[in-house]
């Protein structure tokens, strides 16, 4: 969506709001919803579905480009698609009175992939939001791929800072382009304001965001810390409701491997590759062994058959078919 000088559909929506209220508001928020997937060319693989008060944004958090390679402080999990993954994003966004963190996702990127705030160690506090946590930078210590984004807890790949690789895949790219949502309804923008101009220091607030004069509020990355989104600073119905993505499980029901644990110091010579025939490798090294996760689709859908070597399990060679349920 073109920030400012709005494509006709929109002005006419935005003006019919203006003179008469909710219902318009929600039409127009849908709009802008629905054209900032399709104007950055994402709409073949991530579609959009209003209801009376969300725009929900579904794909499978897989995007298509580089992903993990160069990672040093690897949790040696891996991307799996999560099929269906629905964000919601509020139609009728009102400012709150103080900001909103999760240990989960706090928005979406327009190409479906799950946006986190910048640190990798659970829900921060209201103290945490105004100090910066050093210890737990996920691009500090070195956890995100050139792209911006790695593998959770969940084997999901999501952002943590700007997503560049996606910036540069949008049909749209621009300083005036959406590049993602907040589950409060408002929107994200790159570094700089939609006009092009440079934003001053100190005019951004504690969830990284200003006032906006067409959405009322805006959030946007930046090269410094907190790099994205840091919370959320409108209202949301149910903060705890908002989706995650739950860890693999075993195909044959219960529960999947414990989560990887980064090594010490971290890897060296992470590379994530994938074949034509779905199989994907993950191999890096530690303090002179080698080490692996591969894993590729099994016969059964949403499901993966997994061989590893990992630092976690003390280098044992590991076998089993897991699912997404």
């Amino acid at each position: 969506m073109r920030h400012l000088l709005l494509p006709p559909g929109l002005a006419v929506l935005a003006c019919l709001y203006a003179t008469t209220g909710q219902a318009h508001e929600d039409s127009f928020h849908c709009e802008a919803v629905t054209e900032s997937v399709a104007e950055a060319g994402f709409d073949d693989v991530v579609t959009v579905t209003c209801t009376d008060n969300q725009a929900l944004i579904a794909g499978d958090t897989y995007p298509d480009h580089e992903m993990m390679t160069g990672i040093i402080g690897t949790n040696e999990q891996v991307p799996v698609p999560a099929v269906n993954y629905a964000s919601p994003i509020t139609l009728a966004p009102v400012s709150g009175t103080e900001p909103h963190t999760r240990d989960a996702a706090l928005g979406v990127a327009v190409n479906g992939v799950p946006i986190y705030d910048y640190t990798a160690g659970g829900e921060m506090s209201q103290a945490d939001l105004a100090t910066y946590q050093a210890n737990l930078d996920t691009v500090a210590t070195g956890q995100l791929d050139a792209c911006g984004g790695h593998a959770g807890r969940g084997d999901d790949y999501h952002y943590h800072a700007a997503p560049t690789c996606m910036i540069d895949q949008m049909a749209n790219k621009g300083p005036d382009a959406i590049i993602g949502w907040a589950f409060d309804g408002f929107p994200i923008y790159a570094d700089t304001n939609p006009d092009g101009t440079v934003i001053a220091a100190g005019v951004l607030d504690v969830c990284n965001g200003q006032a906006d004069d067409v959405f009322g509020y805006r959030y946007h990355t930046s090269e410094g810390a907190p790099y994205i989104i840091q919370c959320l600073m409108g209202e949301v119905p149910d903060i705890d409701a908002l989706p995650r993505v739950r860890p693999l499980g075993a195909a044959e029901g219960g529960r999947g491997p414990e989560a990887g644990q980064p090594p010490r110091g971290g890897v060296d010579d992470l590379v994530f590759v994938q074949d034509h025939d779905g199989t994907r490798t993950m191999t890096y090294s530690y303090q002179g062994g080698d080490y692996y996760i591969k894993y590729a689709p099994s016969e059964t859908e949403n499901c993966y058959n997994f061989e590893t070597r990992t630092v976690t399990n003390g280098g044992a060679l590991f076998a089993q078919e897991l699912c997404r349920e």
